[in-house]
């Protein structure tokens, strides 16, 4: 077997995103979102065990000795770090690696549009970033919290499980806590953070109650608050919130999320057209007067007629951006209506464009 590093230069050397490591099966790398099995002897228990020992800090391996599971970050040297899961499935060791890229990319590198510079410079709001997991929701919060620390005068602490892009004091001052090393979770880390004089706070993952509330808490009391959620779309995402919440406190949260949200970013990643790397889709939703109304009404299901027509202000629907890029020939037809949230009218929309063409 290569020893850890050499494997670990391979994904860097290849552009993987993440190394799998399984018993009974080859060191496997995924490239431009498909594995690909190295060309190297199947893992035995012993390999992963062995590779275990070497990556994982003593704390870790107390956890995974009484969880079963445990999830940490590393440095490999000055090349990138690496955000580690190591898991026990049929009583053997798994892990799974995936590559945090030390350079912190561009708006421009991400397809965001510059309209979402303005919002980062407010002094209070909840920004979302969502998607599913893997969709690139922590490389899209790196760059947005780069641009306020190279902008203004600030202080950004924030909440991460593990950390994996490290910041440095630049015009602002950052204070990165992990949870489980600096802070033992999210709700605590965020409860704290309050009296650590913050203007800006991530939170790394709104996982339960407790956070989500003391998040919306933090916005509503003059921090700009970011938070991700694994959810697709505007709407969801409100829903999803409010839906966290018992049934008698709906109202008031509802009420309470009409007045402090600031935008949710919902995104997917898909492998691109020529086969070279991945591209990013958004869905934009950008607050105004009509929004939060529908959010305090209980009709988040007219969010996206919102969003359909706030094209000015910086919004726009996923599909909308799904079509752009396939028209663009960024991603294939195939890719297009997969992530679409309305196949159909997509399709529809292609066929008049191709009758306009003849």
């Amino acid at each position: 077997m290569l020893p850890i590093n050499k494997l670990l230069q391979a994904v860097i050397d290849l552009k993987g995103s993440d190394l799998h490591l399984a018993v009974g099966r080859p060191p496997t790398i995924r490239h431009h979102g498909k594995l690909r099995s190295l060309d190297l002897p199947v893992l035995t228990p012993d390999d992963t065990a062995a590779i275990m020992k070497a990556i994982t800090p003593d704390r870790c391996q107390v956890e995974l000795n009484d969880m079963k599971t445990t999830d940490f970050g590393f440095a490999f040297g000055k090349l990138a770090r690496f955000r580690v899961s190591v898991f026990m499935q049929k009583q053997v060791l798994g892990i799974a690696l995936r590559i945090i890229p030390n350079e912190i990319l561009t708006f421009e590198q991400i397809g965001l549009p510059p309209s979402i510079k303005n919002l980062l410079l407010r002094p209070r709001g909840l920004f979302l970033v969502t998607g599913p997991t893997g969709c690139g929701k922590t490389t899209t919060l790196a760059t947005m919290i780069d641009f306020i620390n190279n902008e203004v005068p600030e202080h950004i602490i924030t909440l991460e499980d593990p950390i994996e892009y490290y910041h440095e004091h630049r015009k602002s001052i950052i204070t990165q806590r992990e949870v489980g090393v600096d802070v033992p979770d999210f709700g605590e880390g965020l409860r704290r953070a309050l009296r650590q004089d913050p203007d800006v706070i991530l939170v790394g993952e709104m996982r339960d109650l407790d956070t989500i509330e003391s998040a919306i808490r933090a916005a509503e009391t003059g921090h700009l608050v970011f938070g991700t959620l694994h959810t697709t779309g505007a709407a969801k995402t409100i829903d999803r919130i409010i839906g966290a919440f018992p049934t008698n406190q709906q109202e008031q949260i509802r009420m309470q999320l009409a007045t402090s949200i600031l935008a949710v970013i919902s995104q997917t990643l898909m492998p691109r057209a020529d086969g070279k790397g991945r591209v990013a889709a958004f869905e934009i939703m950008i607050s105004k007067p009509a929004i939060a109304h529908l959010i305090r009404k209980n009709e988040t299901f007219k969010l996206g007629s919102i969003i359909e027509t706030g094209e000015r202000e910086g919004m726009v629907t996923l599909d909308s951006h799904l079509f752009q890029l396939y028209m663009g020939g960024d991603i294939s037809f195939n890719e297009m209506m997969k992530n679409a949230a309305n196949a159909e009218e997509l399709e529809k929309k292609v066929k008049i464009v191709a009758g306009s063409k003849k």
